[in-house]
């Protein structure tokens, strides 16, 4: 339960103030190549653009347009390294699980050498972001931000009932979202799914904003959209390896292989929108959004 002086501006001012150190303290650790540190440079982009967007009531109008666009372009950027790296370690560990008779270290080894490949094909971007006055300009603009809040008179609101009717907008969202993707046609399902994906992750970021200042009660509901947005990131994954690996079996190399690969990625993508209605029926409970 948040003390009776905790506003809701506060809240979202401790969120984006402990992401901001987060981006800021990650640069030096990207620019070494540290493990993860890509990942969790673009979590920290993800979680202060959709702080920004989900409490955007709160904040003067177009006051952080700049900012999340400039997110959006830093995450972007880092993104493109991250998902080959993400990519290539997913095939290489399913190739090793093929049967003998494909080769399954010969094959793994030839795709954890493609992914490397792709990725010190992009890394460069990465660098040459970190490194241009875009990426100076956000931080200034964080740094702004966190002295200067440009907060509307919403922003003193109570936290509790502010949070919980966030919450409970972001749990409609991604309901709608889900309604749409599976009455979609087969051959746009993947991309509505994927919306829903992004739909839940942003709810999963709410409750972690609200958790700050509610606890136990915005820890649940968050755990709920973490675990609909981790099942449809299994799915996306194995769509985008599938579409991955039809490009690698068209330039040769082990067709064989790759064919065996692409069955079992259709069939993972399959059997995560099999789970789907269950996991979505644990987030979809409007208990969840009470935060007192």
């Amino acid at each position: 339960m948040a003390r009776p002086e905790t506003t809701v501006g506060q809240v979202l001012l401790d969120r984006i103030e402990a992401q901001a150190v987060v981006l800021a303290g990650l640069d030096d650790a990207v620019r070494a190549d540290a493990p993860d540190a890509v990942h969790r440079m673009r979590v920290a982009c993800r979680r202060l653009r959709s702080a920004l967007r989900t409490f955007r009531r709160l904040l003067a109008p177009g006051a952080t347009d700049a900012l999340v666009a400039d997110l959006r372009w830093l995450g972007a950027a880092l993104g493109r390294a991250r998902d080959r790296e993400v990519l290539a370690e997913r095939l290489a560990a399913r190739a090793r699980e093929l049967p003998a008779a494909c080769g399954p270290e010969r094959v793994a080894d030839a795709l954890e050498q493609w992914g490397e490949a792709e990725y010190r094909r992009v890394r460069p971007e990465v660098v040459a972001a970190l490194d241009s006055p875009r990426r100076r300009a956000l931080a200034t603009a964080l740094t702004t931000l966190l002295a200067d809040p440009p907060l509307r008179p919403r922003a003193a609101r109570a936290a509790a009932p502010e949070l919980s009717r966030i919450a409970a907008h972001e749990q409609r969202r991604t309901a709608e979202r889900l309604r749409l993707a599976l009455a979609a046609d087969p051959a746009h399902r993947d991309r509505a799914l994927h919306e829903v994906r992004k739909a839940a992750k942003r709810a999963r970021y709410a409750g972690e904003t609200a958790a700050l200042a509610v606890g136990p009660a915005a820890e649940c509901y968050t755990e709920r959209m973490k675990a609909v947005q981790e099942l449809l990131g299994e799915h996306q994954d194995a769509v985008v390896a599938a579409a991955a690996l039809a490009d690698r079996a068209t330039e040769g190399g082990e067709p064989f292989a790759y064919g065996v690969l692409y069955a079992g990625q259709l069939a993972e993508a399959e059997a995560a929108r099999a789970r789907l209605t269950q996991v979505w029926a644990d987030a979809a409970k409007r208990k969840l959004t009470r935060f007192g």
